[in-house]
């Protein structure tokens, strides 16, 4: 619709959002009734208007300055987990009751109009009412024009139905559903089959996710049910999910003759989602078990598929399995070498702990640096929830392939200098030691220690860079190489030049995925 500017109150001295508009067509009338609507409402999760202006050309509307991130922008960064993406349905919905209590629904409620405020807990705020519609007005809306974004637009609006407070109820369901599956559930890039996948309603969120409680399940669903009359209201929905935790029942044990096994989670996603982690643990521990002398010789498989058996059924001690194995082969080598990485592994699994299925994709490392992609990692570390995350898990998968280069003596990663026959560790009890050991190695390979944050760094930037166009993933790629060329110029280039070309085209072409707004 128009700009929106950090500015500043020359009068208080508060800084404010002023969004400008220009006075052409619709614009500037939607412009005053999103200003009228945003006024008329009160509430801790409904952005507040300060004042509105205008002159011959522009309207001029003065928010509040919220400091914070889109949730789409969390959303695609993975810093919003199951618990946040609820809480944060929960506060929309308070904003929603309260605007549909003064007779205002917004009819744009998406990701990208939901502010996250800077803060040490979930703070949403709901922003942009430049479609909503107020009971008093008329409609600016032409028949047949659907406003909102087409993926979060409910199907009673696409067939031309007046909009209601179930529509917005309906974009809550759906945004949920997106947070909790890690996709959207209508999506696709084209109009005409996003269009058709909403009328035929949300597909079920158990093929999913089989682990969210049932009550959780069926309140989605209960939101996203095809007719806006059976879509309970926004107080009563807020409410049925903040006392899920006080509704979850134990189901009731089957008969022995019919009782199911451990499959019950076994539909497609949910089997693709445990046999990832119990194939890497399976690949980690028999790695681990066979290189490293301690289990004797027929060891190593049965380990591989008993952390491999624990990690499908029970992610978190499968993770814990396949870290603890290494310990006494290494305690084999220097006991103070064991217990430094007892330390390293102790803190991964703190750090992993509420997504264990991910804990092990630092194994991608030692897997790319077989055939000299290791230059990869960042985009494999994009499975991993979380920037932070992402970037310890490309700096451990770097330094894992250099570890698992040195153990099978060899070539190092990027410098391709020979590895160490021996590094001064073997029989020393003290961890300090053999820490410092390792980082006076490092510190022999600068290109090693340049590459590997340079490859955390950019783990930990693509998320930000996703559905941004084509000028961000070239300059990802050139970012890439030029850091490269500056801090390790004597790293092989061709490895870091298709890494480049691999992750810039596949921004690139991301971007072409994502569906433009109706509006």
């Amino acid at each position: 619709m128009g700009h929106v500017w950090l500015a500043r109150d020359e009068k208080t001295g508060l800084d404010v959002a002023l969004k400008m508009v220009a006075r052409e067509g619709k614009a500037g009338a939607r412009a005053e009734r999103e200003a009228r609507a945003a006024a008329a409402l009160r509430h801790p999760r409904c952005q507040r208007v300060f004042s509105l202006s205008r002159d011959p050309s522009h309207v001029y509307i003065a928010y509040e300055y919220i400091p914070g991130r889109t949730m789409r922008e969390a959303m695609q960064a993975g810093e919003l987990d199951d618990r946040g993406a609820v809480e944060v349905a929960c506060q929309l919905l308070d904003a929603l009751a309260h605007a549909h209590g003064r007779g205002i629904i917004h009819r744009d409620v998406k990701p990208a109009n939901v502010l996250l405020a800077e803060s040490t807990t979930i703070d949403a705020r709901l922003l942009d009412f430049g479609l909503a519609q107020m009971a008093e007005f008329d409609t600016l809306t032409a028949v047949g024009d659907v406003p909102g974004t087409l993926a979060y637009v409910s199907p009673e609006r696409l067939k031309g139905d007046n909009a209601t407070g179930a529509a917005d109820i309906w974009a809550v369901g759906v945004m949920l559903w997106e947070a909790l599956a890690g996709r959207h559930p209508f999506r696709d890039s084209g109009t005409a089959e996003t269009s058709r996948r909403i009328r035929s309603g949300a597909p079920p969120l158990e093929d999913m996710r089989p682990d969210l409680p049932e009550a959780l399940r069926a309140a989605i669903g209960s939101a996203l049910h095809l007719s806006p009359e059976r879509r309970p209201d926004a107080k009563a929905l807020a409410d049925e999910l903040r006392n899920l935790p006080r509704r979850r029942k134990r189901p009731a044990a089957a008969p022995k003759s019919v009782q199911p096994s451990a499959s019950l989670d076994l539909a497609p996603a949910a089997l693709a989602g445990r046999v990832a982690p119990a194939a890497l643990a399976a690949l980690w521990t028999g790695w681990v078990t066979s290189t490293l002398a301690f289990f004797p010789s027929g060891w190593p498989a049965g380990l591989a598929a008993a952390t491999a058996a624990l990690a499908f059924t029970r992610p978190r001690a499968g993770l814990a399995a396949a870290l603890g194995v290494a310990f006494f082969p290494l305690a084999n080598i220097s006991l103070g070498l064991a217990i430094a990485y007892a330390l390293v592994a102790a803190a991964w699994l703190a750090l992993f702990w509420r997504s264990p299925r991910v804990g092990l994709a630092f194994i991608a490392g030692p897997l790319l640096g077989a055939v000299g992609l290791l230059s990869l990692m960042p985009l494999a570390a994009q499975l991993v929830p979380g920037r932070a995350r992402k970037a310890a898990t490309a700096a451990v998968g770097v330094l894992t392939a250099i570890a698992v280069a040195g153990f099978g003596h060899a070539t190092l990663p990027f410098t391709h200098d020979p590895a160490p026959l021996g590094l001064g560790i073997a029989g020393s009890s003290r961890p300090g030691a053999v820490a410092s050991a390792l980082w006076h190695f490092l510190s022999l390979h600068p290109a090693l220690i340049a590459e590997t944050a340079l490859l955390a760094a950019a783990a930990a930037t693509l998320p930000l860079l996703r559905r941004k166009g084509p000028w961000p993933a070239a300059l990802y790629g050139a970012g890439l190489l030029g850091t490269t060329v500056l801090f390790a110029p004597e790293a092989a280039a061709l490895p870091l030049v298709a890494a480049a070309w691999v992750s810039a085209v596949g921004l690139a072409l991301e971007r072409l995925r994502t569906p433009s707004p109706l509006h």
